[in-house]
């Protein structure tokens, strides 16, 4: 199957879950506590103000309609008014999103990098002291709970050792800089576009610890998965010939085991950015990064239903475009898929 066959097949269904997506969003948020119409319009309005506003928001309409219209306003770009800041919602969501997407970006490919790293020592030492020691490893990053890893850094490596930021995307005094710089919105790109070395090592060094705690998960799944893998691949018939023929290890695994081992990988990863983005909203808190998870907060206390369910479509929306990516880029990977 050729990857125009594989989008022509995928892109429908995609879009059907983006609807169902959207539809959800929406009936969660109308099962939320409290007037939206009496948050907007404060808590002396009268009744002649709240009929109004519950005009202007479309709430006097029968709850279909409602869904209709929020549906047809998403396809077009309109998501709503915020009620808590007054904006529409696809602008604080798209400026939010963005310092979260660097956020998890840095993340991803720390967990990719590491998880083949650790899933490569475990398979080609299996059942020797490498393997144990990063079994034992994989087990703590799964296991590990976001609040308490991302506790244990700020108090050991950013304030007991003061090697990293504890806090914040970058150093006060470059605000000037990246609102000059803000091409992208990317502060890292933006800096690295600019050739801003200084505000460059300082996004780099705040985005570490944050990135660190949302990679703790992926990393160790992504390291289980490539090791059971890669030992299987490993014990296929085309690896034990080749091993027969005379070809070292090394060759073997790097040559002839790798690529088809990446498979399991490339499914999991639109899982774990999916994870990953989810678990920016603690994370964000916690370092004061201001991406959706602050956005999110903020809204869920104003009890803002526009902005929670603009925040829940985008986060699924991101998922099932990196689904659909990695269901195209695997066949790419390993042929055997092709068929």
């Amino acid at each position: 199957m050729t990857m125009r066959q594989l989008l022509v097949r995928r892109l429908p269904q995609t879009l059907l879950v983006a609807v169902g997506v959207g539809l959800v969003a929406f009936f969660i948020t109308r099962l939320l506590p409290g007037d939206p119409a009496s948050t907007w319009a404060g808590p002396r309005a009268s009744r002649e103000e709240l009929a109004l506003v519950r005009e202007q928001l479309g709430l006097d309409l029968p709850l279909p309609e409602q869904a209709v219209r929020y549906l047809i306003g998403l396809a077009s770009g309109d998501w709503g008014i915020s009620i808590h800041t007054r904006q529409p919602v696809i602008e604080d969501v798209a400026g939010r999103l963005v310092a979260s997407l660097e956020l998890v970006g840095m993340a991803m490919l720390m967990a990719l990098l590491g998880g083949l790293f650790l899933g490569m020592v475990g398979a080609r030492w299996k059942g020797r002291w490498p393997d144990w020691i990063t079994s034992a490893l994989t087990a703590v990053l799964v296991s590990a709970p976001i609040f308490w890893l991302g506790l244990l850094l700020q108090l050991t490596v950013a304030t007991e050792l003061d090697l990293l930021p504890v806090a914040g995307r970058y150093d006060r005094e470059f605000r000037d800089a990246v609102a000059e710089s803000g091409v992208t919105g990317l502060v890292m790109l933006d800096a690295v576009l600019t050739v801003n070395g200084p505000l460059l090592a300082s996004a780099a060094t705040h985005v570490l610890l944050p990135a660190l705690v949302v990679a703790a998960y992926p990393t160790g799944l992504i390291a289980r998965l490539f090791r059971a893998s890669l030992i299987e691949t490993l014990g296929e018939e085309h690896v034990r010939m080749a091993r027969a023929i005379g070809f070292n290890e090394r060759t073997i695994v790097w040559r002839f085991a790798l690529r088809s081992s990446l498979g399991p990988v490339l499914a999991a990863l639109a899982l774990v950015f999916g994870y990953a983005l989810a678990n920016t909203f603690l994370v964000e808190n916690l370092f004061d990064w201001p991406g959706l998870g602050s956005y999110v907060a903020d809204s869920i206390t104003t009890l803002d239903a526009p902005s929670i369910a603009g925040a829940t479509v985008v986060v699924a929306l991101a998922y099932l475009i990196a689904n659909l990516v990695v269901d195209v880029i695997r066949p790419v990977i390993d042929p055997r898929l092709r068929a």
